[in-house]
């Protein structure tokens, strides 16, 4: 993966850079020693390593206003990081880049359960957001898998969802309003406390814009009240493309479940080693939530079933109690550190249109035969956003390479039915080169020109989503 040469000037302008820095910030928040700075050289796509030049971690707006202005006059880029959780290279640093950690914006600023909305500073992580309104009945509903450590902040710059955003959205659909930075220190606030803002949905530009137009540091989340009650019923098929096809007639009947998450063999096989959920033996198997009321729940619960038995299912078990519930989920919730026991893999994110899930998971089939690594299926079935895990063995030689390649058809593939590379995880470095697949020319050149007015002299999160080829000529505009 192809990262900009380090700038010459500015790594020796470092002792200049970190005296600034300390300045403005706590003793305690800038990192400059070198075996100290090497904890933020990756995240959790950990293939590629690159220590920063200095990480800071500052508490308040004000501090990472004051830590952008200097970068910014001095021409030192920034990498946004929340918790290092993503598996695209998301928070990847250059050698000569100033890493800033959100992780000490934890606090809560207000919540107002009336009008259905918290505001957090956005190194809460996202489970700790429905932790602080839970007694009141609310919960923050998207739950990405990594739910427990990622933080908000990065939520946001990747627009993340989860197993239940089929009904409740991805983090555009509960986001209302940011405090964001820009890349010269200027703070600004876009939205609020209320559905929509007048004017340019800046919003939307902002979620899911990877750190390239500005850091934010709070945010106005909706709320929602809990439901009353949810049962998830598992189904085993005895092949990929019939579940699909199941998926598929789930979604025409008008039904929309919290949650439809799709298994396949290798997937079960090693939860089943792992946590030892109690799964079918089957080719593949879908577990589909409902929730409301009980009638509500049991009427969903029988249409559901009803659609399920037209594909000839192996096995039907529609969860009892909430001691079932939880066994049902438990291989799920466990099969990404399932895998990991299984050896190295990467974590794929093409989104395809529902009604094409038959059709890709058989090619799917046909690519990871033919190039000769396991790829294990589990993902969020009801909004066609897929987590393809392709197995291979960091110690061999080539095989990051050639698993990387089928990666590569994989997501072109997800591009060529109409779907797009990317439904949570960001295109970061992973797919930066991908983009031109999916993205014409003209494009790019649309989506470069919005940076260019947010970040003028391109120092935010260099060297990810647009390719280093196409933006060349504005990185270092400085």
């Amino acid at each position: 993966m192809d990262m900009p040469t380090p700038n010459p000037d500015l790594l020796a302008q470092k002792p200049k850079l970190v005296a600034q820095l300390r300045a403005v910030l706590p003793s305690d928040a800038v990192i400059d020693a070198p075996e100290e700075v090497r904890a933020y050289e990756c995240d959790a796509l950990t293939a590629y390593r690159c220590a920063p030049l200095v990480a800071v971690l500052p508490s308040t707006t004000e501090e990472v206003a004051a830590i952008l202005r200097i970068c910014h006059q001095m021409g030192v880029p920034v990498v946004p990081r929340g918790s290092g959780t993503s598996l695209a290279g998301g928070a990847l640093p250059t050698a000569d880049c100033v890493i800033l950690g959100v992780a000490r914006l934890r606090e809560v600023i207000e919540i107002n359960t009336s009008d259905r909305y918290i505001r957090v500073q956005t190194g809460m992580t996202n489970l700790s957001v429905t932790a602080a309104v839970e007694s009141d009945g609310f919960f923050y509903a998207p739950d990405p898998s990594s739910q427990l450590a990622c933080a908000i902040a990065g939520n946001i710059a990747m627009n993340s969802g989860g197993a239940h955003c089929l009904k409740y959205g991805v983090t555009t659909n509960n986001l209302l309003g940011v405090t964001l930075v820009l890349a010269d220190g200027e703070v600004v606030e876009i939205g609020g406390a209320h559905m929509d803002a007048g004017g340019l949905d800046l919003l939307g530009v902002i979620c899911g814009s990877e750190g390239q137009l500005g850091v934010v540091t709070e945010a106005t989340l909706r709320i929602l009240p809990k439901p009353e009650g949810a049962r998830p019923v598992l189904i085993g098929f005895d092949s990929n493309e019939v579940a699909g096809a199941c998926v598929a007639d789930i979604i025409k009947s008008g039904l929309i479940p919290v949650a439809i998450e799709f298994m396949d063999r290798p997937i079960i096989r090693a939860t089943e080693s792992f946590a030892g959920a109690g799964y079918p033996d089957c080719e593949a198997l879908l577990i589909v939530e409902v929730e409301g009321s009980p009638q509500e729940i049991a009427d969903q619960l029988a249409r559901i079933t009803t659609i399920a038995k037209r594909h000839n299912p192996v096995e039907i078990r529609e969860s009892q109690g909430p001691e079932e519930s939880a066994r049902i989920w438990l291989g799920r919730k466990s099969a990404f550190g399932a895998m990991g026991q299984m050896g190295d893999y990467i974590c794929l994110d093409g989104t395809i249109p529902v009604g094409a899930l038959p059709t890709v998971l058989k090619r799917i089939g046909e690519l990871s035969e033919a190039a000769g690594h396991m790829v294990g299926n589990v993902f969020h079935a009801g909004d066609g956003n897929m987590h393809p895990l392709i197995l291979f063995d960091a110690n061999e030689p080539g095989q990051l390479e050639s698993a990387e390649a089928l990666g590569a058809d994989i997501l072109k593939l997800c591009v060529d039915v109409g779907g797009c590379l990317t439904g949570e995880h960001g295109v970061g470095v992973e797919k930066r080169d991908l983009m031109t697949h999916q993205f014409s020319p003209a494009d790019l050149e649309a989506q470069m020109a919005v940076k260019d007015v947010f970040d003028p002299t391109w120092i935010l999160n260099p060297a990810k989503v647009f390719p280093l080829a196409v933006s060349a000529g504005r990185r270092g505009a400085q």
